[in-house]
């Protein structure tokens, strides 16, 4: 089975074999653990059942993108399991290949990207221009966490790749520095 962690955001989302599950919270770092475990429980599995953890790695809370890798690697290390990156930009991207992603970044701007635009930050107005050059724009929506599932599926097939965070600006200590 596949678990996958969502802590980008405000909240926590949780997939698990095609089932879904949102807990808002202030305190990621306090509910992850318990609300993972109680998402196990309700849907029948232990932590034996796992075989691979997906984390969403960005772009999104500085913090909480942190804390949810250090989680997924925890477990992952203690249960011998990969865990396996995915940040919002391929997730969007699943369900609509040729779309132009714009995802509001809190501070006026936007996390962009597409299948041939690396993620960068843009402001309003290049978003409306740049977004023409495709058929669909996404992002507005919150994307459906279990179209994570495929990507983490064929990433699993394909060679290993490291799990960092996806930072697309510097975080305020860096900015401050």
């Amino acid at each position: 089975m596949i678990l996958i962690i969502d802590t980008s955001s405000s909240g926590i989302g949780l997939v698990l074999d095609g089932k879904y599950k949102f807990v808002e919270t202030e305190k990621q770092s306090l509910s992850l653990p318990t609300e993972t475990e109680k998402f196990l429980n309700e849907n029948g599995a232990a932590w034996r059942d796992i075989t691979t953890i997906g984390i969403v790695v960005g772009p999104g809370s500085f913090t909480g993108i942190r804390l949810g890798i250090a989680y997924a690697k925890g477990i992952a290390l203690g249960l011998n399991i990969p865990v396996v990156s995915i940040n919002k930009f391929e997730i969007y991207l699943e369900r609509d290949p040729d779309a132009f992603v714009a995802i509001e970044s809190g501070k006026g701007d936007f996390f962009v990207g597409a299948k041939d635009l690396p993620p960068e930050i843009m402001t309003i107005e290049e978003v409306e221009t740049k977004q023409f050059n495709y058929a669909k724009t996404v992002g507005h929506k919150l994307y459906d966490l279990a179209d994570s599932m495929s990507v983490i599926a064929r990433k699993l097939i394909a060679s290993a790749e490291p799990v960092i965070p996806l930072y697309i600006r510097p975080s305020y200590a860096e900015i401050k520095n």
